[in-house]
């Protein structure tokens, strides 16, 4: 489904109308004026607002971030425990330490615990590099992310139509 809208920019509480010859672009606004003589909006995409300090994808980006710290310490975690048992425990004590939210504070902290922690610290990083680059499957996000707003809507939908239709035919 889609619409278009066509209102002048003075409508708009946070736009004042351009005056000719003023070519000042609007950066916190997605959409532009194709030419000069037409008021009709071509957004590319849509405007998100409450964003101010970072972007929704960044603020993504900081979640996956953090995502695939955790990733790598439990990919670390899993060879450890098989090879080097004595590593293995003092970064289990380490991990019920310090929490894992915030993956860079966890791999400062954990670095700076003794020289040791240090060589453990570098693995997790070099993982989570690795990981990000190599093995994570972005395409993969972005078709389970799809499906699972789609899928989700259409349930809810669903269900609200569902519960609606069966109050009405109750009256």
């Amino acid at each position: 489904m889609e619409s278009t809208a066509v209102l002048p920019l003075s409508q708009f509480p946070y736009f004042s109308p351009l005056k000719s010859g003023n070519k000042k672009t609007y950066p916190s606004w997605p959409c532009r004026p194709r030419s000069s003589q037409s008021t009709r909006l071509h957004c590319q995409k849509m405007y998100v607002p409450g964003f101010g300090e970072a972007s929704p994808e960044a603020k993504a980006a900081k979640n996956l971030h953090n995502f695939f710290t955790y990733i790598a310490v439990s990919i670390v975690t899993a060879q450890l425990q098989s090879y080097n048992p004595e590593a293995y425990e003092e970064l289990m004590e380490f991990l019920n330490s310090h929490s894992l939210n915030d993956g860079d504070k966890f791999c400062a902290s954990l670095m700076r615990e003794s020289s040791r922690h240090k060589s453990l610290a570098l693995r997790i990083l070099e993982v989570r590099s690795a990981y990000c680059k190599n093995d994570f499957e972005w395409d993969n996000l972005k078709r389970l992310a799809d499906k699972m707003v789609n899928e989700s809507n259409t349930r809810l939908m669903r269900d609200y139509v569902l519960e609606t239709s069966h109050a009405d035919s109750e009256k």
